[in-house]
């Protein structure tokens, strides 16, 4: 399965491999008390309700390892 900001947080959650390229640009993204109502989302959508912790800076930097998977 090939990822990218398109995937949803249960895709990425599912894949440790995923799950730690966004670990790495979000340091406790998969442990967030909310993570559990954002698992339909897709990363780019998620970004739009993170308050301004997600920006487009922070979403490539996810993309980029996301797809070096």
């Amino acid at each position: 399965m090939s990822f990218s900001i398109n995937s949803t947080v249960r895709e990425i959650l599912a894949d440790e491999r995923a799950k730690a390229a966004v670990e790495t640009v979000l340091p406790g993204f998969s442990k967030h008390p909310q993570i559990g109502m954002a698992k339909g989302l897709s990363l780019k959508t998620l970004a739009k309700f993170s308050g301004g912790v997600m920006t487009d800076e922070v979403l490539e930097k996810i993309d980029t390892g996301l797809k070096a998977l």
